[in-house]
């Protein structure tokens, strides 16, 4: 189903890029309150951090980020702040080794691994059966969520579940990322992940993780890494079991998994991405009758700034979000 925006981006933010860069480069959210971390053993006796925010009883939020982000980045805080005023509590997950500590296998984290929001979902269920659960991406964390919504089918107990500026067919968006003024976001991104590479190693190899620390060092010389085709041949499908770079994004994007979707899901798209084109968006033939698809024509990545007042952002992603929710958990409850 396709549904019709409210979205109006600021007249002073008027392209695609400053939608983007803006709350990346000039936004500052404290922490929210009520605020606590838990490191959870993964069954491979890894580790994945969660940041939880509130506590008591109230219908509970997981929270997925994006490439080279964290519960620290400043659209999964101030989501969180927000959530809470509404009457949610929210558990972020860190992704292996973004938590301002790296993880101890030399495995990491891609747009197709979802096992680790699975454990996750798994220990939330276990540890409170009853509560309401819902669960919100953000671009890669996004495209993990919609895969994983798509794998698991009517298994989740979920009442809601959102996802924002999904790379759906990840080739595409790799190739976008080699173009025009996109490539600046390309460089950034690479290098902070050339540098989480860096640091892992390091660290598996300061714990005596010689094996983990080998499967590192015969990945090779990264630095001559320029695309996320060669990064993602060369480092994700080795590191994770895919033949190659093809395989991976094949089997990794999620727009695939659309179709099985069971659990009432937001999609928020904004047509001019420019880590995306349209070509990624998915016929509604494509899509399942639990599924909504909301349009943007302006919006950037992960941006979604209205307001009329320069330098006084409204972010309506902590609007619109939340009144999904709201309504989904309302409609949870009147049926229990």
């Amino acid at each position: 189903m396709l549904t019709k925006t409210t979205f109006k981006p600021a007249w002073w933010l008027c392209n695609s890029h400053l939608q983007t860069l803006y709350p990346a480069l000039l936004r500052t959210t404290p922490n929210p309150p009520d605020y606590r971390r838990e490191r959870l053993t993964t069954p491979d006796h890894d580790f994945i951090d969660i940041d939880y925010c509130g506590t008591g009883n109230q219908p509970l939020i997981m929270l997925i980020h994006g490439l080279t982000g964290s519960s620290q980045s400043d659209y999964i805080k101030g989501l969180q702040s927000v959530l809470l005023k509404q009457g949610f509590r929210s558990a972020a997950l860190n992704f292996r080794g973004c938590s301002g500590a790296s993880n101890n296998k030399a495995r990491c984290y891609h747009s197709g691994e979802t096992e680790d929001i699975d454990f996750l979902y798994q220990t939330l269920r276990q540890r409170e059966p009853e509560t309401p659960l819902g669960v919100v991406g953000f671009s890669l964390g996004g495209n993990v969520l919609l895969k994983w919504l798509g794998e698991q089918g009517d298994r989740l107990n979920l009442f809601a579940a959102v996802a924002v500026s999904v790379p759906l067919l990840l080739g595409i968006c790799s190739t976008k990322l080699d173009n025009g003024f996109s490539t600046f976001y390309r460089f950034n991104l690479l290098r902070e992940l050339k540098a989480y590479m860096r640091v892992k190693l390091l660290h598996l190899e300061s714990i005596g993780q010689a094996q983990e620390a080998m499967k590192i060092k015969e990945l090779g010389d990264l630095s001559t890494i320029k695309s996320f085709w060669q990064y993602d041949d060369r480092v994700v499908a080795k590191l994770h079991g895919f033949d190659d770079v093809h395989d991976y994004y094949r089997r990794s994007s999620s727009r695939q998994y659309l179709k099985s979707i069971s659990v009432p899901t937001l999609v928020i798209q904004a047509v001019d991405d420019p880590f995306m084109t349209q070509e990624v968006l998915p016929n509604l033939n494509e899509i399942s009758p639990c599924v909504q698809l909301e349009l943007t024509q302006h919006g950037g990545h992960v941006g979604f700034i209205s307001g009329l007042i320069p330098f006084k952002p409204e972010y309506w992603l902590e609007q619109r979000i939340p009144e999904f929710l709201i309504r989904y958990a309302v409609a949870s409850v009147s049926k229990a």
